[in-house]
């Protein structure tokens, strides 16, 4: 597996499974409706942020994670970073090298931590990988986000320093 940089010559690959996310209202707290083009805009980073993909042998976008300073001014030593595993690759261990990718970035860019701001504890996948790289659990915001097949559940706010 190959990560590099995104393009938007990329977005065609990433934009099915962004979709199908997104819509899904189960991991992220984007709008349910969300356009291919407003997707695009938040998705595709202008440095000095960024957008990866990790691809296969024949090219085939398996996933794409976006890095970017989680606030701006007093804050923007703290990097944070988002995840997409297009399921159809799920279980192949693209997350964990999209996520180790964002923290050797975050780490080389001179950041001191990466914060997420908004994990949803029904993502027990998500929230084990982030554990095993070494993130914790800050805290949770009761009833932060509503899913829609558990209702009402927590969004952890996960940290970790580099």
């Amino acid at each position: 597996m190959l990560i590099r940089e995104a393009t938007t010559a990329d977005w065609p690959a990433i934009w099915p499974f962004f979709h199908r996310i997104v819509a899904a209202g189960e991991t992220f707290t984007y709008p349910l409706g969300l356009g291919e083009t407003d997707g695009r805009d938040m998705w595709l980073l202008a440095p000095p942020n960024r957008t990866v993909v990790a691809v296969d042998d024949a090219g085939t976008v398996l996933g794409t994670a976006k890095m970017n300073r989680n606030h701006m001014g007093n804050g923007s030593h703290i990097a944070s970073a988002s995840y997409m595993v297009d399921p159809a690759h799920a279980g192949r261990g693209v997350g964990r090298a999209l996520c180790t990718y964002t923290i050797d970035w975050a780490r080389a860019e001179g950041y001191r931590a990466m914060q997420f701001n908004a994990v949803i504890e029904t993502n027990v996948h998500a929230v084990k990988l982030y554990r095993s790289l070494g993130f914790e659990v800050l805290g949770t915001l009761p009833e932060g986000f509503l899913h829609p097949a558990h209702g009402y559940v927590g969004v952890h706010i996960m940290h970790r320093a580099l």
